[in-house]
């Protein structure tokens, strides 16, 4: 028996980048599922299509660069990018919407800055802030749950209504978005905002008809199946605890002192966590290795302030989720964050005022004697 010797760190589990890729993506799954079911086919129909947008873009923005195009399509990184941009478009959104927004994350985002590991944004995220504020109508026009649609959707539904904007029995999609009681349905996040700026309580906010015992129907589950697939991925150390507890601990507590403050004005921190893109974002967008901070110190500081911007800007801005904006401006905070906050070398002891001084009045001696002898 030979006893194999070798320094640290030791890496018990070599994992490929394509290893990780798929891993992420299969922990989302579960996610996927409960928004599929909840708000229709829609998501996967989205999902296929970004898919192939994003293979094609890849290889061809490789060619271009005459970069290895099997190599670099096997690592899914461009898959994992198209599932999450696709699951973060609604599912009434046109075709043209998936199309547009995969083709800037690729190539723009991702390939013009050198392709992955070199990216400064999360692709994902910057594509859907540029399909945002480019196209806002499409982009915020969510299915009601199934539960409380007035129009059911089968899935050649939801492909018509993807590829035509309207149905196979021919209704709009304003028509299939409004809800058993005859209003345009909208997120729960967009309906507190709106109701809060029309001088209604946060209690009356939630009256409602996507609201129920005041949890939101449909969003709820979603965001509890995206914290399933997220603590799988802490179990199988594929994403370490610090940028999703610090981000979700930050948006609770942010909303809690609020909360406390003035609970007809602000929402509380439980319809903060499962509304939204809270635990999509907390464990599979803020997570990137490449755009997120790299130390562990670095990492919770990177997302407290995530969940800081998300809070914010839910409250005051002019947006109602918030993910998108907050990690890409979390991204451009990436390289001061990891200045101030890099380990220092095993063993090192910085210098006191006291010994750079002594040590600088040691060199001025040897240039003047050196100097005095010449």
């Amino acid at each position: 028996m030979s006893l194999l010797m070798a320094s640290s760190p030791h890496v018990h589990k070599k994992r490929t980048t394509s290893d990780i890729m798929q891993l992420v993506m299969l922990c989302a799954l579960p996610g996927i599922a409960m928004q599929t079911w909840h708000f229709g086919w829609g998501t996967i129909i989205h999902l296929v299509l970004a898919s192939a947008v994003a293979i094609v873009t890849e290889a061809t923005m490789l060619e271009l660069r005459k970069k290895n195009i099997e190599l670099a399509i096997k690592d899914c990184s461009a898959l994992l990018t198209a599932l999450l941009l696709a699951i973060s478009i609604p599912p009434f959104a046109p075709w043209w919407i998936t199309v547009i927004g995969v083709f800037f994350a690729i190539a723009i985002v991702k390939q013009l800055y050198g392709g992955l590991g070199f990216n400064l944004f999360n692709p994902a995220m910057a594509a859907y802030i540029a399909l945002l504020i480019s196209f806002p109508v499409q982009m915020t026009s969510w299915a009601p749950p199934a539960s409380v649609a007035e129009q059911s959707q089968d899935f050649m539904d939801a492909f018509s209504i993807i590829f035509t904007q309207y149905s196979v029995e021919g209704f709009s999609v304003t028509q299939m978005r409004t809800g058993v009681d005859g209003f345009t349905m909208a997120t729960p996040l967009d309906q507190v905002k709106t109701a809060i700026s029309h001088n209604m309580t946060y209690s009356e906010s939630l009256q409602g008809g996507i609201f129920q015992d005041g949890w939101s129907i449909g969003w709820m589950w979603v965001n509890l199946a995206f914290l399933a697939g997220g603590l799988l991925l802490l179990q199988q150390r594929v994403i370490s605890w610090h940028i999703p507890v610090s981000m979700l601990v930050s948006m609770a507590f942010f909303a809690a002192v609020f909360n406390l403050l003035n609970a007809d004005h602000y929402a509380t921190p439980m319809h903060h966590l499962l509304s939204g893109g809270a635990m999509l974002g907390a464990f599979f967008i803020a997570t990137d290795p490449v755009t997120a901070a790299t130390s562990n110190k670095g990492r919770i500081i990177f997302g407290a302030m995530i969940g800081f911007w998300v809070f914010v800007i839910r409250t005051w801005g002019g947006y109602p989720d918030a993910i998108a904006f907050a990690v890409v401006i979390m991204n451009m905070a990436v390289p001061v964050i990891d200045y101030y906050t890099k380990p220092k070398p095993y063993g090192y002891i910085e210098k006191t005022n006291v010994e750079k001084t002594n040590v600088d009045k040691r060199n001025v001696d040897k240039d003047t004697e050196t100097g005095g002898a010449s």
